[in-house]
């Protein structure tokens, strides 16, 4: 009976190393070919294409101190191509150059218009404390955007890290195939 659960064991594991063999191999591959997947509720789940494109409404970007470790730690991100060993985030932009963002508790709002489901959390989905990007107004600078999801009140952008550098964005992105 032993030497049975020890075939069964070693099946399931082979089986598991195939599956995550698989599963990796696909990421390297999509990123070979300039196509990055999501599955972070930040976004609709799917496809998406790099473009060379300034004007894309999506970036992948990896974030700076203190944040991009303070999302680690969190588990906000999981293991990944970015400097620090976890994964880049994928947002929308919001906010470009000259746009003026007014940041206070009931969202983020752009040129006047308060984009959906962006009120800072004050604790997140483990009833840990967050804190928000200070209240006030602010034109984005030359060189930098703001970022948000209007997909997902819970997203981790710019509502708690205020605006990040274009200088930090390693791809801009269009959406190939995604789900509702």
């Amino acid at each position: 009976m032993a030497a049975t659960a020890i075939g069964r064991f070693d099946r399931i594991r082979r089986l598991a190393f195939i599956v995550l063999g698989f599963w990796f191999g696909a990421f390297v591959i999509c990123g070979a070919l300039g196509l990055r997947v999501n599955t972070s509720p930040s976004l609709p789940i799917g496809l998406y294409r790099v473009t060379t494109d300034e004007n894309a409404k999506l970036v992948e970007f990896c974030p700076v101190e203190p944040y991009a470790s303070f999302a680690a730690a969190r588990g906000y991100r999981s293991k990944g191509s970015c400097p620090d060993g976890a994964s880049p985030l994928m947002k929308p932009v919001i906010a470009r150059a000259t746009d003026l963002v007014t940041v206070s508790d009931r969202g983020l709002t752009v040129n006047g218009h308060l984009i959906p489901n962006t009120a800072p959390m004050r604790l997140d989905t483990h009833n840990r404390p967050m804190t928000a990007w200070p209240s006030g107004s602010y034109e984005v600078a030359a060189g930098s955007v703001w970022v948000a999801s209007s997909y997902n009140a819970r997203s981790f952008d710019s509502r708690y890290f205020g605006p990040i550098r274009t200088a930090e964005i390693r791809c801009r992105l269009k959406p190939l195939v995604t789900l509702p």
